[in-house]
């Protein structure tokens, strides 16, 4: 009985378990997108450590001249996306110059506004990866495969709960069935007891009546 107990809530646990890490951590990327971040995966160690490598920024879009000194931008540059501070604003000729913190120098090209993706206004440390696994064929591939185990066992939970109480219900209907052969059994034998007192009884009496005949005939006699 408790191992078909056991069995269910370790699968219904597991499946949980499963599911809940999938939407754990797809909500911090997904979430953002929808309310009009862009979310991206730092790989560079260039900004540490105030913005390590693996973690997730989330990039708001911005007004390029509203950009202050010491912010934190996201922009296109060298076939990728860049996340650096910037140290100057030049209004006047429309571009940024930026620095990573982890750098010694200033980056040697300045960034125009028109490669500007946005302000970088929050990121979470080592999720990062998350997003190259949901952003790629593969990574979905295998995202929607443990997203289905987890689906699986708690069908499987359910499955084997139903198949306990079904088993349940089949204990308690022999336990049932026994007890009225039991019944049944036990009421025959008394009622064969019952029919034993009684032919006893009626030996007794016809004894007793035989036994009373023989002394009236003795005396009359």
């Amino acid at each position: 009985m408790k191992g078909g107990k056991i069995a269910p809530a370790l699968c219904n646990i597991l499946g949980i378990l499963i599911l809940a890490s999938v939407i754990l951590t797809c909500v911090p990327i997904v979430v953002p997108r929808m309310i009009g971040y862009d979310v991206y995966n730092i790989i560079s160690g260039s900004m540490e450590p105030s913005i390590p490598v693996g973690s997730l920024i989330y990039v708001e879009a911005a007004v390029p001249a509203d950009i202050q000194e010491g912010e934190v931008i996201a922009y296109h540059g060298r076939g990728s996306t860049i996340a650096h501070r910037v140290v100057q604003n030049r209004l006047v000729e429309g571009e940024f110059v930026t620095k990573g913190d982890a750098n010694p120098e200033e980056d040697l090209n300045a960034i125009p506004y028109t490669s500007l993706v946005g302000r970088v206004k929050y990121h979470i440390p080592w999720i990062g990866s998350f997003l190259a696994i949901y952003t790629s064929a593969v990574g979905r591939l295998y995202v929607i495969c443990f997203a289905a185990c987890g689906a699986m066992f708690n069908m499987l939970a359910g499955r084997l709960r139903s198949r306990a109480r079904e088993r349940r219900r089949e204990e308690e209907g022999n336990q049932k069935a026994e007890e009225k052969q039991e019944e049944e059994g036990n009421r025959q034998t008394a009622e064969k007891q019952e029919e034993e007192r009684n032919r006893q009884t009626t030996e007794k009496q016809e004894e007793e009546g035989n036994r009373q005949a023989a002394e009236r005939r003795e005396e009359s006699e």
